[in-house]
């Protein structure tokens, strides 16, 4: 963990009410959650940077417009390798949410969302985004046995065993 610095943050009695009282709801401190506060905007703030990144466009949209489908397939085409993964799911009757997984410029990923939310029948548009490498100072936090937080495990496949063609 890297060194500590102390210092006062001033703020209206009504808005450190409302803080502390996320901070109960988190079963949190203040101090955590400000750092919280203080990585997610920095993270945000990689939206406006060249920066190599993650993203994930989150999307709902009335799968009764007409062509909307097909152009939100197309947006992804157009973008080629950016697009890593995708996932689509049936809200209801109406609705589909899409979840799309992008990797490349942290600029152009945020430009690639907006254009699709901006598009005719979408209801909801968010994006969260990841930068590749880690910002100065932030060191990745690692369990114990050495395991990443977070990290998906995955199965060992079995070797494939030579077979002797006769």
């Amino acid at each position: 963990m890297s060194d500590l610095s102390r210092f006062g943050v001033a703020m209206e009695t009504s808005l450190l009410a409302q803080f502390d009282q996320l901070v109960r709801e988190r079963r949190s401190s203040r101090s955590e959650l400000f750092r919280d506060l203080a990585r997610g905007e920095l993270m945000r703030s990689l939206s406006r940077k060249r920066v190599e990144a993650f993203a994930s466009v989150t999307i709902v949209y009335n799968h009764h417009v007409r062509e909307l489908s097909e152009r939100i397939t197309d947006m992804q085409h157009d973008l080629g390798d950016q697009v890593r993964s995708t996932m689509h799911v049936h809200l209801d009757h109406d609705r589909c949410l899409e979840i799309i997984v992008m990797r490349g410029r942290a600029d152009k990923l945020q430009l690639a969302a907006e254009r699709l939310f901006a598009t005719r029948g979408i209801l909801h548009g968010a994006i969260e985004i990841v930068a590749v490498t880690q910002p100065p100072g932030e060191a990745h936090a690692r369990d114990p046995k050495g395991d990443d937080h977070g990290s998906h495990t995955h199965p060992r496949r079995p070797r494939a065993r030579a077979r002797a063609h006769r």
